[in-house]
């Protein structure tokens, strides 16, 4: 099994993660061979590359060029959005470490969530509030916006897309879907020193908190999955795809049959690298219960939960900030 402080991954000659387009679920000319397929990758590596997803190219070029400007700025600007108890805004680096014992993540973020038209929030959670746009990249808003909603219809699609393949309503996982928690994030990965002794990660390995997480890469590379061996494998960019990632409250919620796969990120390219990512997750009151897939009478291995106090569990033990006084 390989060991997790070395940033050392396999690069496989075939690749184990699983290519789906998923235009056919889009269109809603052949949803179940999709949903088969979506079913059958999220009980492997619970890891899956996307086609056919539809954003549009031109939002993922706005967003990428919005993102890097603000990265690029000096810390001052950037602090004047500084990450709010909200969980929205500037997270600089050093502000999330994934595992209690490992060097802090090398990355920074910059985090919102969804709003209306006129740019209202809700503010009904501890994790949900206004979001916070820098005066100074004043196009990131709409960038960001644009792709936000783009990428949740791909989420909700998939969602349709496992409820089909588990044989249930397709609107399952859609049902609580009115005030979603989801939060959008760019997240930036400076060129990391790779003649340090001791390794460290851009994100060290971690398993995602959420529902499910929708990620656009770069062709940058640098992230790694932790196959069932213990070793870590690249999972290659592929042009035009997305990649997709089950995480913990999915995991639970279908009582371990679909798998949150520890990941991680080590960029050695000697390039900075941007990842624009949708992390879905339904209203925060959202019962998440195995027994509801499987019956009153199936007893689940972890008791159900809601979405948002799970949520609240997991940022505190991620997140420095949100220990400190505000």
């Amino acid at each position: 099994m390989s060991n997790n402080s070395s940033s050392n991954a396999i690069k496989l000659a075939q690749e184990p993660i699983p290519v789906i387009d998923i235009s056919p679920l889009r269109r809603g000319e052949d949803p179940s061979a999709v949903a088969h397929a979506l079913h059958a990758a999220s009980q492997g590596l619970g890891f899956i590359y996307v086609k056919g997803h539809g954003i549009e190219p031109s939002s993922i070029e706005a967003a990428r060029a919005a993102a890097y400007q603000f990265f690029r700025a000096p810390d001052e600007q950037k602090a004047m959005v500084n990450v709010s108890a909200q969980h929205r805004g500037w997270l600089r680096p050093g502000g999330a470490k994934m595992q209690d014992n490992a060097a802090v993540d090398l990355k920074e973020s910059f985090i919102w969530g969804y709003q209306d038209a006129n740019g209202h929030t809700e503010s009904d959670h501890a994790l949900r509030g206004p979001n916070q746009w820098p005066d100074s990249v004043p196009q990131l808003q709409s960038a960001a916006m644009d792709y936000f909603n783009q990428a949740h219809q791909v989420a909700y699609q998939l969602m349709r897309g496992f409820a089909l393949g588990l044989n249930l309503p397709e609107d399952f996982f859609l049902r609580s879907c009115e005030r979603p928690i989801s939060r959008g994030s760019f997240v930036y990965y400076p060129p990391q020193d790779v003649t340090q002794s001791e390794p460290q990660f851009g994100v060290g390995p971690h398993t995602d908190f959420g529902v499910l997480t929708v990620l656009c890469q770069d062709n940058v590379g640098g992230l790694q999955v932790q196959n069932v061996n213990g070793d870590w494998i690249e999972a290659t960019p592929i042009k035009d795809t997305l990649i997709v990632n089950v995480g913990d409250l999915l995991s639970r919620w279908t009582d371990g049959a679909y798998k949150s796969t520890p990941h991680r990120v080590t960029n050695t390219s000697g390039r900075e690298r941007l990842s624009l990512v949708l992390a879905f997750d339904p209203d925060p009151d959202t019962l998440i219960d195995a027994r509801e897939i499987y019956g009153k009478g199936h007893q689940p291995a972890e008791e159900a939960i809601t979405c948002g106090d799970y949520l609240l569990w997991r940022f505190a033990k991620a997140f420095s900030y949100r220990n400190a006084t505000q």
